[in-house]
């Protein structure tokens, strides 16, 4: 589907745009996740019908935008919110040439990469609804849809929403970048798991992380939830007390939820760091994200992926 030649179609016949090959229909659900009767219930609504004023994007593009639905996709939303941070490939999947405010005609489109090639995908504006609630990622705010319309274009390229409720982080880093991912085991880390933590985000790569856990989206009492996949959004090296500490920065695609143990939000560790440091690294709001030792990270979470466009 061409985008352009669609979009002027409709904007020349007054009409906004109805994609019959990824229909509002259940056949885009997927027939196997929700029963029968849930199915039957869904809506579609298109964002003009939500909200007075939508818009795309405000101030940019942030993993806070992010809050998961309804479907199992954290795979899918731990590497998007990892793709916010880097700017240099947002800009492949997110085409600047399209919005709410100038020549909005129902149509929006996104690019994923595919066996070698970044494929357009084109999608009409109209989100799945379940008891009027999203059921796909909902944005933190009202009128800012880009999280829900990108989510919509991976599910009709994955060919549908069921098609997200559950799959590999390391596909969805390589279908959003169409960089070279590597995985490294936590159980059995290399012995320089901090050095190449502090590397990668250095380099500007993507990094996310998962727990085990055959029971999905099961939280713990320390806040952390088995079966789940994360975004890694930073990693440094703090002065603390009279030494040096590893801290990593983690991010739950849930947009709440938070580990509970030392370096969390309101731990007492914070107390003997710099104020300068607390001031730069320490956010204390209930958004998901949160600080863990490096020790504490190999604990919780079983595999830790890295994506960079090249080796």
């Amino acid at each position: 589907q061409d985008f352009n030649h669609l979009r002027a179609l409709c904007l020349s016949q007054g009409l906004l745009f109805e994609d019959a090959t990824f229909p509002a229909h259940f056949s885009s659900i997927g027939p196997n996740l929700l029963p029968e009767d849930k199915l039957w219930r869904i809506q579609w609504k298109r964002p003009n019908e939500l909200q007075r004023n939508p818009f795309l994007i405000i101030d940019g593009v942030s993993r806070f935008d992010i809050m998961q639905g309804e479907i199992g996709d954290c795979w899918m939303l731990a590497a998007l919110g990892s793709l916010t941070l880097q700017k240099q490939f947002l800009e492949n999947v997110l085409p600047k040439d399209q919005g709410f405010q100038d020549n909005y005609a129902g149509i929006f489109h996104f690019r994923f990469w595919q066996c070698g090639d970044w494929v357009d995908v084109v999608i009409d504006d109209r989100l799945p609804f379940l008891n009027g609630r999203y059921l796909s990622v909902h944005p933190r705010t009202s009128n800012e849809f880009w999280p829900s319309l990108l989510e919509k274009a991976y599910a009709k390229f994955r060919g549908s929403y069921q098609n997200l409720h559950g799959g590999y982080l390391s596909d969805a880093l390589v279908d959003l970048t169409g960089g070279v991912q590597v995985q490294f085991s936590l159980k059995d880390p290399p012995s320089d798991l901090e050095e190449i933590l502090k590397a990668a985000a250095k380099s500007q790569c993507l990094m996310g992380c998962s727990t085990s856990g055959h029971l999905r989206n099961i939280e713990l009492r320390n806040g952390i939830v088995q079966g789940h996949a994360y975004t890694v959004t930073g990693a440094v090296k703090i002065r603390y007390k009279n030494g040096w500490k590893h801290i990593i920065r983690i991010w739950n695609p849930w947009g709440h939820g938070e580990w509970k143990g030392p370096w969390s939000d309101e731990s007492p560790q914070w107390d003997h760091v710099e104020p300068q440091d607390r001031e730069a690294y320490l956010r204390d709001k209930d958004d998901g994200e949160f600080w863990m030792s490096c020790k504490n990270f190999q604990e919780q979470f079983s595999w830790l992926y890295v994506c960079n466009s090249t080796p």
